[in-house]
């Protein structure tokens, strides 16, 4: 399938913008990359806290695959991904991960006469659409879900992820899980090889090819649905109830998190249990290394993080992001003692 140029242009543009922001807005006194699924909540953060300390934050938000090899490759101070590294890899790189803030992934669309949360979709809809065997608006699938809703007969412009992303991750684990097709031929990662569609640079770049294209599907985090006005559906989840993204719904699928069943918080949040759950919640990770090159920025760092944490909770919740429990906060900041020269 060809991209349309106003498509690609969106996507280029978008981006583009976006880096910009992330380089120019802020004094480069902390270091960092990666993913863009927090980068509404991170840049909120960083301007709150140059005016609160005088001290700026240089967020590149290039996607998860991006971050984990700018960290591997010693660039930045912190790395930032949605897909958590496993024990094995943290403990041979020498890294510390933690989750840093959670959300939500909302399918998004642009159809004539369509209004933020007037359509409904499942997972097995989704997988459908994003393998190509569902290429039309109107498909009797669609309709099942959408009484009452009058569906176009348009061909549907499938919008993905062509970066190396935790978004994409966490919403293939998501499909994995609700679709053993998907599973079998398709799979989990931070990159695969897309069935159809076109591909988009960051959140950032899918929202711009959706909200610039008719009949379009993309998936991005729900702040950039807001931000862009774009149209996102509600969803049936795990217990068959239809749910709205919020941050209510969030929330309840964070609820069922065992953070300490996984190396560095490594919990994947799709397909809980519960007749309010998100079924796409994800949780966003930082990485940092134990041992240091840089120790004082490293030190610098870790004060932005706590600073967060004790000051961000609002900031996150008006950008319908989902602050970390108390308790597990507590258990975060402990662990950075391991971090030489943390000073904590």
């Amino acid at each position: 399938m060809k991209k349309p140029l106003s498509a690609l242009f969106a996507g280029v543009i978008g981006f583009a913008a976006a880096v910009a922001i992330s380089t120019s807005a802020f004094a480069a006194d902390i270091t960092g990359a990666g993913a863009t699924f927090p980068y509404p909540v991170y840049s909120k953060w960083a301007a709150a806290y140059k005016a609160a300390t005088g001290t700026g934050l240089n967020y590149q938000s290039i996607g998860s695959g991006g971050g984990i090899a700018q960290i591997k490759a010693k660039t930045v101070t912190f790395g930032a991904s949605d897909a958590p590294l496993s024990g094995s890899d943290l403990s041979s790189i020498g890294l510390l991960q933690w989750p840093m803030v959670m959300g939500g992934i909302v399918p998004v669309v642009n159809l004539p006469g369509i209004k933020p949360g007037q359509l409904t979709l499942d997972g097995n809809t989704i997988a459908d659409i994003y393998m190509g065997k569902i290429t039309k608006w109107n498909d009797p699938k669609i309709a099942a879900l959408n009484a009452g809703v009058k569906l176009p007969n348009m061909a549907i412009l499938v919008v993905h992820r062509s970066d190396g992303s935790g978004t994409t991750y966490n919403f293939t684990y998501y499909l994995s899980d609700v679709s053993a097709e998907w599973k079998k031929n398709v799979g989990v990662e931070k990159s695969v090889e897309w069935p159809v569609g076109v591909g988009a640079k960051g959140n950032e770049g899918v929202a711009g090819n959706v909200g610039q294209t008719i009949g379009s599907i993309g998936y991005v985090e729900y702040a950039y649905a807001t931000q862009n006005k774009l149209a996102y559906t509600k969803m049936k989840n795990k217990a068959g109830k239809v749910v709205s993204p919020t941050s209510e719904a969030f929330a309840a699928a964070a609820a069922n998190a065992d953070w300490n069943s996984q190396p560095g918080y490594g919990v994947i949040l799709a397909n809980q249990p519960g007749d309010t759950s998100w079924p796409m919640t994800v949780a966003t990770f930082i990485l940092m290394y134990k041992n240091p090159a840089n120790a004082a920025a490293s030190a610098d760092a870790l004060k932005f993080f706590k600073w967060c944490f004790e000051k961000g909770d609002k900031m996150a919740l008006d950008l319908d992001y989902i602050p970390m429990p108390e308790n597990v906060v507590k258990q975060i900041e402990a662990s950075w003692k391991g971090i030489s020269g943390s000073g904590m």
